[in-house]
């Protein structure tokens, strides 16, 4: 099991750490964020589909009223918000077992609410407030699939 920790100072370096770690993922991946409201999980998500470049990290946004948003590219990205999901008969509507017909990254906020299980390889984010814009994002890669920074931990 891989594990860093990374501090991020504004919601710049937010997207940049996203960068960063979309830039060493391949899909078929799951990524799961949990963190208190305002966390930063969305902008790290911009980062993150950026990354991958399956759109302009102005293109994202969250998904807490459409639930689910896809970008496309080079690697399709499903971004997921369960904020608004309640109980299990909510996220049987939502349909997201189809998501993992194909080869993606799908990318789950409020990861804790997804009982749903999936064999791809999962990368575990938590955001937390640390300040008034700083962030500190421990990633835990238990399938070992970023490609680098393993076993590293990066704080800034």
């Amino acid at each position: 099991m891989s594990n860093r920790e990374v501090t991020t100072l504004s919601s710049e370096e937010t997207i940049r750490c996203g960068r960063e770690l979309g830039a060493q993922l391949a899909p078929p991946v799951l990524i799961l964020l949990c963190g208190d409201l305002g966390a930063g999980k969305t902008t790290l998500t911009k980062g993150i589909v950026s990354g991958l470049e399956a759109a302009g990290e102005e293109e994202v946004t969250s998904p807490t009223f459409t639930l689910v948003h896809k970008y496309g590219g080079e690697a399709r990205v499903y971004h997921v918000d369960l904020y608004r999901i309640d109980g299990a008969r909510d996220l049987d509507t939502l349909g997201l077992e189809d998501l993992f017909a194909e080869p993606a990254v799908v990318i789950v906020e409020w990861a804790e609410k997804l009982t749903l299980r999936a064999d791809w390889p999962v990368v575990r984010i938590r955001l937390e407030h640390a300040g008034e814009d700083a962030r500190r994002i421990s990633v835990t890669d238990a399938d070992n699939i970023l490609r680098s920074s393993r076993n590293q931990t990066d704080s800034r």
